[in-house]
């Protein structure tokens, strides 16, 4: 039986291709996975994605499954304690980075602003769909992606620069950069 044709940037790695399978382009528009997925691109700056992809579940526990309310409340010996955690990237601004999204993601809720539909109105609340040949055709940031960036820093949060931004987008689905071959490309169309 032969392989099914995927975007060449999962490689063969077996998480890094389910994460492509069952994740990557597809629209996601719960509030809190779309923080919690921010805040890991955030902390991909300067690393490979599947150092964070493999970092997830330890994210996950040492930042409370991103719960935002109890992130906020971080104190100093709290911080300290996360960058001893070699499950996680022990870099004080990226530490810092997280706490301050989700106060950032707190003022947007006080203002009665949903993060997703804060999120999704970068696109129009409707999913952008490119047509990609070959992986030289995908873009790493977008006017959809600047404002994004834009809005996010405006709101208080770091780490969410066009570039995060744009990678941000295209992994839940704003943006569909599956390859015009990719066997993936359709299934996150059809989710739209």
């Amino acid at each position: 039986m032969n392989e099914p044709v995927r975007c060449g940037w999962c490689g063969t790695d077996p998480q890094y291709v389910a994460y492509h399978d069952s994740q990557w382009g597809r629209p996601e528009t719960d509030s809190l996975a779309l923080f919690e997925k921010l805040c890991l691109d955030g902390q991909q700056a300067g690393l490979s994605w599947l150092i964070i992809l493999r970092k997830t579940e330890s994210y996950r526990a040492a930042f409370d499954n991103f719960d935002p309310h109890k992130i906020a409340l971080y104190d100093q010996e709290k911080i300290e304690q996360l960058l001893q955690d070699p499950g996680i990237v022990r870099n004080r601004l990226k530490v810092n980075s997280i706490i301050k999204n989700a106060k950032g993601y707190l003022k947007l809720q006080q203002q009665g602003i949903e993060f997703s539909d804060f999120i999704w109105s970068f696109v129009g609340h409707r999913q952008v769909v490119n047509r990609p040949q070959t992986l030289a055709d995908i873009a790493t940031t977008s006017a959809e992606s600047e404002a994004m960036s834009k809005a996010l820093k405006k709101a208080g949060f770091t780490f969410v620069g066009p570039t995060i931004t744009y990678a941000f987008m295209q992994a839940c689905g704003l943006i569909n950069d599956h390859l015009l071959d990719c066997h993936c490309r359709q299934a996150c169309m059809q989710l739209q």
